[in-house]
């Protein structure tokens, strides 16, 4: 995705009259000398901030790929799905696809994760937990396609996405688009495992 096709706000949107920053260097360090904001802690550490979705939906997705057809890819993404599930109970933890869904192009499962706190915490373990495998972390807005390339971010190798469901649920309801194409793909899993 081209970044070029979107605008953005200057960072210091908000910030345009603030004070001077220090360029002085802290004592023996090579870092900046803080100073206080007059503000206390970003609001960042506790909400996200807009356009992320701080409701029911998630702040971000966070999927987890293999390789179904290596098979100690795919136990070790099993034995790593399980993991979460025992030591992340408070967040929201998908099934375990062996297969491609969706705009995913490979196997993988989908974690939700609702604060900042969550985020920072489960995305610092994963960083060191993920062994072999690709993440896509994104963030939940009102524009799937941009959440899925310009704001999405990797942990280990890129997965290519296949954008065309996006470009497909343009000018219609995201949330109702999500979960149309969730309910068929649940049926289609269902239908096969009774077949």
């Amino acid at each position: 995705m081209d970044p070029a096709q979107y605008t953005y706000a200057s960072p210091l949107a908000g910030w345009e009259n603030h004070e001077p920053l220090p360029e002085q260097v802290a004592r023996g360090k090579s870092s900046l000398v803080a100073r206080s904001n007059g503000h206390g802690e970003s609001s960042a550490y506790t909400a996200f901030p807009a356009p992320i979705t701080n409701g029911t939906r998630g702040g971000f997705d966070i999927h987890v790929y293999h390789n179904a057809a290596n098979a100690k890819q795919a136990q070790f993404a099993r034995e790593l799905h399980d993991r979460i599930r025992l030591e992340f109970p408070e967040l929201r933890i998908y099934k375990f696809w062996d297969k491609p869904i969706g705009p995913h192009t490979m196997a993988m499962f989908e974690v939700n994760v609702f604060t900042p706190h969550q985020l920072g915490a489960f995305v610092a373990w994963l960083v060191i937990n993920r062994g072999p495998l690709s993440v896509l972390l994104h963030p939940n807005t009102d524009d799937e396609l941009r959440d899925h390339t310009q704001r999405a971010t990797w942990l280990g190798e890129r997965v290519p996405v296949d954008t065309t469901l996006f470009y497909e649920w343009r000018g219609k309801n995201p949330a109702e688009e999500r979960a149309r194409v969730l309910k068929e793909l649940m049926e289609t899993a269902v239908g096969k495992a009774t077949a």
